[in-house]
């Protein structure tokens, strides 16, 4: 057994130091050392494995010849391969391991569509969401053997592993003739697009008042093994609004083989994001598989059942989950879990996201009735950057710890959801902060960002760290602009940006185990590690200041009964504030910040907060408030 002792002060980031040092040890894998936590007790590293390190340059290419709007290989273009690998992943799990986390979000690893889309929109599937074959491996990304290994190399470090998972859509391959063939000159040929066709204005129909042939025979479900499905009745409204078609070339691209069957398609043209579109509609057009379909519902439940029968992989973050028919979740996560279960797996984690539901409301709403149990916590991202920002400061987090209840098995859910401030998808908060105080100092950026995956760590949820973001990363948006290279990158919209924290840029190596982020996110995960209340107690609101910056809440240990007090000054001023707490609470310990030793009165703390500073301290006695969530 190794032990890796890091002893770096979190003096060098900010006031609110812990001079405690950190162990990190490598540890032997077995079933009941990951068995015995749950999802709320992991802290989450989420990354692009393309972005990440690059161990092996010779599978840059993915093996295509031909040149980048073949193969997709392109490092100085930001919508193009860079050459980060499966290889390069397990390369880094020291550092990984080294942050704190206990879990791995894995960007898709499926077998891509190497280049897609027409200028100026022309991309490549660096991103893993532009699937043609839902059982292998992208080449570009490595080999099965190079999953394999990751993924025992992480469980022998005590790490989980979560694989991103699509069933919304694959590859953009189905073309329609009215939008895509030139030969086709029929009077509904769309003028601009090919737009969403509702399926209440279109006139199709398999059954009475058919107009013409029907050119989706199976679509309604109606072969013989389904004729008898209730559900496939009410689907004869939703028939093809275009006539699909499979370019030359592409008949056998994608795998399984079913999918290449045009008839387990929506065909309904571009989404428009609301209505009935949001599920019938092409992403971006990306082909929208027919979630309803028991062939669709039983070929995805196999397709991820082989994944965790040959990786023992330990849950799913499932994209655009709120695009698909619930009951096709209703379906797909019960039998997903019984199996991973009958694999010796337990507590395996799937949340879906629900991009972009911000209001807590809507997002326990996919919990009731969504189909899954757990979703991407889109309201606590907004919470933290509102308050980082500087807009509305507190007013986000009354709302949010007013909602958690109406989850669908109430605060037990609401602790185990993912929580996340920025993504791939939604940016850095660095460049939010920036981008909403233009004038802003590298100093008060580095300490505003700080302080927000600080409270990340200590709120109630399973914390997401976004790679890069612990090496100061300034994104200059979303999407390809915060997909930057954690490996020396030649990208110049990336090159050009002035990091926060370090005088490195994205053209170095940015894996510094020194620098104040990482620092900063390590302490506090160990803090987080070492105290059960943090990860499972009850979230009980004290303070959310009028008019001022702070935020103060209490977390409750489910066994001992003992108080954490957690309060954040999310200002540029210095503040002196009293707090409430349990009437028990008389004596503290320090675990991070500025901490008094005992009450001022009885259930009264007094705080003395530099700006930006985080302060947590445990009571020395139990509270009388005892509560049974974990």
């Amino acid at each position: 057994m190794v032990a890796l002792t890091l002893a770096v002060s979190l003096q060098a980031c900010a006031p609110t130091s812990t001079d405690m040092p950190i162990e990190v040890k490598e540890t032997t894998s077995n079933a009941s050392l990951l068995d015995a936590r749950l999802p709320q007790d992991e802290i989450v590293y989420f990354m692009l494995p393309d972005r990440f390190n690059n161990g092996d340059p010779s599978n840059d290419t993915g093996g295509i010849d031909g040149g980048p709007l073949d193969h997709g290989y392109d490092p100085t273009h930001k919508g193009f391969y860079h050459g980060g690998d499966l290889k390069g992943l397990t390369e880094k799990l020291d550092y990984i391991q080294g942050l704190g986390a206990t879990a791995i979000w894995l960007g898709p690893i499926f077998k891509n569509k190497p280049v897609q889309g027409a200028e100026p929109w022309i991309s490549a599937g660096y991103h893993g969401y532009w699937i043609t074959d839902f059982t292998s491996v992208d080449p570009h990304l490595g080999t099965e053997d190079d999953f394999k290994h990751f993924v025992e190399s992480a469980h022998a470090r005590g790490i989980r592993v979560y694989m991103d998972i699509i069933t919304n859509h694959t590859a953009d391959v189905i073309a329609y003739r009215e939008c895509h063939d030139p030969d086709y000159d029929g009077d509904d040929k769309p003028q601009d697009y090919c737009r969403y066709r509702s399926v209440a204005d279109y006139p199709y129909t398999t059954r009475g008042g058919i107009q013409g042939d029907r050119i989706n025979e199976g679509f309604a479900g109606d072969e013989p093994q389904h004729q008898s499905s209730e559900n496939f009745e009410r689907l004869s409204r939703a028939d093809y609004a275009y006539t699909p078609y499979i370019p030359a070339g592409e008949e056998d691209v994608k795998v399984p083989a079913w999918l290449n069957d045009v008839k387990y398609y929506h065909n309904r043209g571009e989404t428009h994001w609301s209505g009935e579109a949001e599920t019938y509609g092409d992403f971006a057009g990306l082909d929208d598989l027919f979630t309803e379909h028991p062939i669709v519902v039983e070929g995805m439940i196999e397709i991820f059942k082989d994944w965790i029968t040959k990786y023992r992989i330990d849950g799913f973050r499932v994209d655009t989950a709120k695009h698909v028919n619930p009951n096709f979740w209703k379906q797909f996560v019960p039998a997903i879990q019984a199996h991973a279960k009958s694999q010796g797996i337990e507590n395996f984690y799937i949340f879906g996201e629900a991009y972009y539901d911000r209001e807590p409301e809507m997002l326990a709403w996919q919990t009731r009735e969504g189909g899954y149990d757990n979703v991407l916590d889109f309201a606590v991202s907004d919470a933290i950057i509102d308050i980082s920002t500087g807009k509305n400061p507190l007013e986000s987090f009354n709302k949010l710890f007013k909602m958690d209840d109406m989850y669908v098995d109430g605060y037990r859910t609401a602790i185990s959801n993912p929580t996340f401030i920025g993504n791939h998808d939604k940016g850095r908060l660095s460049g939010m902060i920036k981008a909403a105080n233009p004038e802003i100092s590298q100093e008060e950026l580095l300490d505003r960002v700080r302080l927000a995956h600080q409270l990340l760590v200590f709120l109630r949820g399973s914390p997401v760290i976004y790679a890069g973001d612990e090496q100061g990363f300034v994104s200059d948006g979303n999407d390809q602009l915060a997909r930057e290279d954690m490996f020396p990158s030649r990208v110049e919209v990336y090159n050009d940006n002035d990091l926060i924290g370090t005088d490195a840029t994205t053209a170095d190596d940015n894996f510094d185990t020194n620098h104040p982020l990482y620092v900063a996110i390590r302490d506090s995960a160990q803090i987080r590690k070492n105290h059960k209340a943090i990860r499972r107690g009850r979230l009980i609101p004290r303070l959310l200041q009028e008019d001022g910056h702070i935020l103060a809440f209490s977390r409750i240990d489910p066994e001992t009964g003992h108080e954490y007090l957690v309060a954040a000054n999310t200002g540029a001023s210095a503040q002196m504030v009293n707090i409430g707490v349990d009437a028990a609470s008389a004596t503290f310990e320090r675990l991070l910040g500025n901490c008094p030793d005992s009450v001022v009165t009885t259930s009264t703390v007094n705080l003395n907060m530099a700006p930006f500073e985080l302060i947590v301290c445990k009571a020395d006695q139990p509270s009388s408030f005892f509560t049974d969530v974990e």
